[in-house]
């Protein structure tokens, strides 16, 4: 976490702390449950091996799959100084190693994250940003990208993500077995139980698959407020994240299909993801809706300035 002092305005949001540390406790006593149930059934543990090696392709190399799918290019210091610039001092106020910086040739104005701790971590932006932003709004929406990495979110998210992808490859496989006669074949009453026995288990990881899959979501959307937070602490301007934030959601309406669709293949790690406004049911989306973000962002900004004139 951050070592560096913090501004006398910044008072530590509990209830955003709370609800992300319930959030994980709800998901780990889904997990307990639906593992005791299984056990108690005798079925389903060689899935594990499997979930275990994608977890690790996850953590390992996501970081590469999300960056080759949006053709983000690694540039040097001569290539892009003043960006070096810029991540260099705002990784040296939050007291994190500089990451490696990547550009995306993309109208859409955008920014991510990624990679499995700070030592492996890579900030990217997209030429659209660099070209819309202020410099003030792009150096907060930079600070918010290494807050992520600050928060380690993307350990954080592929171990919340672990069993789902269990519970994904189990109803997958349910299904298959299902529809080609069950477990082991058999006839009669037998094919039965095993037919009520599949059916079973495929409600049980459904719900716990539906559950979990709600829980990840309003994790992701927490840990989306804790960076907002964190850039407000980092740069010590809220109201330029919100900035930011409102003329990067504006600017979705105007971009070229072409470069929107190949967007959304990482929309879980934009800052902003590409949505044609806040469309998307709150319920199931990665993110808050970006009114709820900047109302959290201007409230830190008047907090700051009312204890700013208290000195």
């Amino acid at each position: 976490m951050m070592t560096h002092t913090r501004p006398a305005w910044y008072k530590p949001d509990v209830g955003l702390g709370f609800r992300m540390v319930l959030t994980m406790f709800l998901l780990g006593a889904v997990y307990l449950i639906f593992g005791i149930f299984m056990f108690r059934i005798g079925y389903g543990l060689f899935f594990i091996p499997i979930a275990v090696i994608l977890a690790c392709v996850q953590l390992f190399f996501a970081d590469k799959i999300a960056l080759a799918s949006m053709g983000a290019r690694e540039v040097s210091e001569a290539e892009a100084p003043e960006l070096h610039d810029m991540v260099g001092r705002l990784a040296a106020q939050a007291n994190l190693p500089k990451p490696k910086i990547a550009i995306v040739n993309s109208s859409v104005p955008n920014a991510f994250a990624t990679g499995r701790d700070k030592n492996h971590a890579v900030v990217a932006v997209t030429s659209g940003i660099l070209n819309q932003l202020s410099e003030p709004e792009l150096e907060a929406v930079l600070a918010h990208e290494l807050t992520h990495v600050i928060n380690r979110d993307m350990l954080v998210m592929t171990i919340a993500m672990f069993f789902s992808m269990v519970l994904s490859l189990m109803l997958n496989n349910l299904m298959w077995m299902g529809m080609f006669g069950g477990m082991g074949g058999g006839y009669g009453r037998r094919r039965n139980d095993e037919g009520e026995a599949i059916l079973l288990i495929m409600v049980a990881t459904g719900i716990a698959y539906f559950i979990s899959f709600l829980l990840v979501r309003m994790l992701s959307r927490y840990r989306e407020l804790a960076a907002d937070r964190g850039s407000a602490l980092i740069t010590g301007a809220p109201q330029n994240l919100a900035s930011a934030l409102q003329r990067i959601s504006g600017a979705m309406t105007r971009i070229p299909q072409q470069d929107f669709r190949r967007a959304q293949a990482v929309n879980a790690l934009f800052i902003v993801p590409a949505l044609r406004g806040d469309s998307l049911a709150s319920l199931f989306s990665t993110h808050p809706s970006t009114e709820e973000r900047i109302e959290r962002l201007m409230a830190m900004q008047r907090q700051m300035e009312s204890q700013g004139h208290s000195h």
